[in-house]
């Protein structure tokens, strides 16, 4: 089984007073080549497919583009809401859309949404836990001891049976403790969102959304793909690209990065005024 890994598109974001539209559809257009080529059976999207909640006319129509190409070349899509996101809009449809093959993380209701894909091995269950807070996870579990992050999480994953020979999927949008972050990125005081990488202990395969850096988040199957474009300055150093998940009949996985090439590159210029606006 092969699946993309993609996260945070932050569609409709802006770099200072600049648009990003246009580079955000050039690279998606190089993500729907690199899924038609590669022959995966799905994409997982981690969240923040918006920069906003209430995401602008031309972000919307943009992603609407995007989903139905990869339908159109029959892909499974996995898509989770991240904390730009707002779960409510990005759930609508989504019972409609389960019949195009797309699959969107309804509003948390004290469950988690699981798909099963099957190849010649068995089934992949493919879990999608949206972003989350402890209180959204104590509304729904009242008698759990939910004072963290690694509280919510572990809680709401604990109803899932990672010992019935499947292989399992996590499709999540979380801050794992240790994991290196950016200027884009918004912050809590004193790190109070981080989730230990342990509550993510039995997956084969954990494909996380929320840091704009690729990297690994605790162990070796437990990965930020990062963004497709740089979004901050602090980004500008950063090789962008896509990650494919290779599933075996053993529970092994196989990851490689595709490079991503941005329709306009970030630098980061230093020196004086004079410097820096001469235009020579």
């Amino acid at each position: 089984m092969k699946f993309l890994h993609l996260s945070d598109l932050h569609l409709g974001k802006q770099l200072g007073d600049l648009s990003l539209l246009e580079d955000q559809e050039a690279i998606l257009e190089q993500i729907i080549s690199l899924a038609e080529a590669e022959k995966v059976d799905g994409v997982l999207i981690a969240g923040d497919v918006y920069q906003r909640s209430t995401p602008q006319a031309e972000a919307m129509a943009l992603f609407d583009r995007f989903v139905s190409r990869l339908v159109a070349l029959d892909k499974k899509l996995f898509i989770i809401s991240g904390n730009h996101d707002s779960a409510e809009r990005l759930a609508f449809g989504g019972r409609l859309m389960t019949a195009a093959g797309v699959y969107v993380s309804p509003v948390y209701d004290g469950t988690v949404l699981t798909e099963v894909l099957c190849d010649d091995f068995g089934g992949v269950h493919i879990h999608l836990l949206p972003f989350l807070k402890p209180v959204q996870v104590r509304r729904f579990y009242p008698e759990a001891e939910i004072t963290s992050y690694t509280d919510a999480v572990r809680t709401a994953l604990a109803g899932i049976d990672l010992a019935d020979g499947n292989r399992h999927v996590l499709v999540t949008h979380q801050l794992v403790t240790g994991s290196e972050r950016c200027d884009s990125e918004e912050l809590s005081i004193g790190g109070s969102e981080n989730v230990d990488a342990a509550a993510f202990d039995g997956f084969d395969y954990v494909a996380l959304g929320h840091l704009h850096g690729p990297q690994r988040a605790g162990g070796a199957n437990i990965r930020y793909c990062g963004t497709p474009l740089k979004y901050s300055f602090s980004e500008a150093g950063h090789h962008k690209s896509v990650t494919v998940v290779e599933l075996d009949g053993e529970g092994g996985v196989n990851l490689r990065l595709l490079p991503l090439i941005p329709k306009h590159d970030l630098r980061v210029l230093r020196g004086s005024f004079a410097q820096l606006t001469d235009q020579d």
